[in-house]
């Protein structure tokens, strides 16, 4: 029987923590749409907004160390290494 109630209890602790991984990846998905949004927004209104803190990505990929940028790039903005590559790709 204590081992039905743990197997019970278990499962209800996996549930609610997958339903809060869902909850922060769509929040995730969500702020990366905005700020696509933002940037298209900026190009076309002629805005070149240059975050200080890319200028070291930037020096990485012009050195050609792509790989580097990305990690930098996560560092700097706490984004997953699919956002980072995709945003050091359109940086490069």
């Amino acid at each position: 029987m204590e081992i039905l109630a743990f197997f019970v209890v278990f499962t209800l602790l996996l549930a609610g923590f997958a339903g809060v991984e869902s909850k922060i990846g769509r929040a995730d998905r969500r702020v990366a749409r905005v700020e696509k949004k933002l940037d298209l927004i900026l190009d076309h209104l002629g805005i070149d907004h240059v975050d200080p803190r890319m200028e070291q990505v930037d020096a990485l990929l012009r050195d050609g160390r792509k790989i580097e940028a990305i990690k930098t790039y996560r560092e700097l903005t706490g984004a997953g290494l699919k956002e980072a590559k995709e945003a050091v790709e359109r940086m490069g």
